[in-house]
């Protein structure tokens, strides 16, 4: 096998373009009964694919995908420890660097996941489509007798895990959805998917000077109206923990150990905006925060992959990451 069919690369800016993420992944939904989903809106402004297939909710028929060093995985093994989902759907933990053709299973003894056998997450997406044309992305729910992926549409996995599971969640699993807030909720989740989440990888991977100034700006002016809005409650919506504060924490848990530096996020670092600081110490201090939270594998990830911004692959011994726990 040549040496460049294992190599740990990526291309991830167009030259003189501005980024635009692919929003289309496998449409599926896990819902109960199989029937049609109870709600439609996942907080990003995307309408979901109303003809999608369906799949059963049923304990220990899946097993989650989802890499820590990912952001938009981790949101789905927060969500799924905050239900208390732990002994209804498994997980499989890829490594933190992936090569061309997929996320790779480096991690677990053997580099093969132990329950669904496979070493590439590729080889799920392939039993199901043979010549699946997309990229093999995380996280993602494999049908466990099968082999065969699921779905991999992002936001749709964890607001499915709230409303479609139910009746597995743990007696005292937070209300991450709450109908007295919902349509302020979307607005919010809507903005912090398209200003922040989104908002990063506009200017890391911007292909222009203009693209990257415009990314900044827009990203900054997102987090100055979070710090704003987090100066006088303790969460996004309010006094609990919601599926908005999910979503925004991955993207500021990476913030100063990659996206400052890396992504060229440096107006300032999130250490010194002092409600989104509190904020984010607040949430790490819980569990299921924390204990997803894996700050090297977060900087192989991006300093190792992503090697037309980072070319020599080399990892940054700071900034001291110790702050999170003080």
């Amino acid at each position: 096998m040549p040496d460049d069919a294992l190599a740990t690369t990526g291309s991830y800016v167009k030259a003189g373009a501005a980024f635009d993420r692919d929003m289309n992944y496998i449409p599926d939904r896990i819902t109960q009964g199989g029937g049609a989903p109870a709600d439609h809106r996942a907080g990003t402004g995307k309408a979901p694919v109303t003809d999608a297939p369906t799949w059963p909710v049923e304990p220990g028929r899946y097993r989650l995908i989802a890499a820590k060093a990912c952001p938009w995985a981790t949101r789905a093994l927060i969500v799924r420890d905050l239900l208390g989902l732990q002994d209804v759907i498994s997980v499989g933990l890829p490594g933190p660097t992936h090569d061309k053709r997929s996320w790779t299973f480096d991690l677990d003894p053997g580099g093969v996941d132990p329950v669904l056998g496979i070493e590439r997450l590729q080889d799920a997406y392939f039993a199901r489509y043979p010549d699946y044309p997309r990229g093999i992305t995380v996280p993602a729910i494999v049908e466990v007798a099968t082999g065969h992926v699921v779905t991999n549409d992002f936001p749709w996995i964890t607001h499915d895990l709230f409303f479609e599971w139910r009746e597995h969640h743990s007696p005292d699993a937070p209300d991450l959805w709450p109908a007295d807030v919902r349509d302020e909720m979307e607005e919010v989740m809507e903005r912090v998917f398209t200003e922040v989440n989104n908002g990063v990888y506009r200017c890391g991977f911007a292909g222009s000077q203009e693209a990257y100034e415009t990314a900044y700006d827009r990203l900054w002016t997102a987090m100055d109206w979070l710090e704003e809005r987090l100066a006088d409650r303790r969460y996004l919506m309010g006094d609990a923990i919601t599926e908005a504060d999910v979503r925004l924490f991955t993207t500021l848990a990476r913030f100063d150990a990659v996206y400052h530096a890396h992504f060229k996020c440096n107006r300032n670092l999130l250490t010194e905006m002092p409600n989104l600081w509190r904020y984010a110490r607040d949430l790490y201090a819980h569990p299921a925060f924390g204990d997803n939270t894996d700050f090297e594998q977060i900087k192989q990830h991006y300093y190792v992959v992503q090697t037309d911004i980072n070319p020599t692959q080399i990892v940054p011994k700071g900034p001291d990451l110790s702050v999170w726990e003080r």
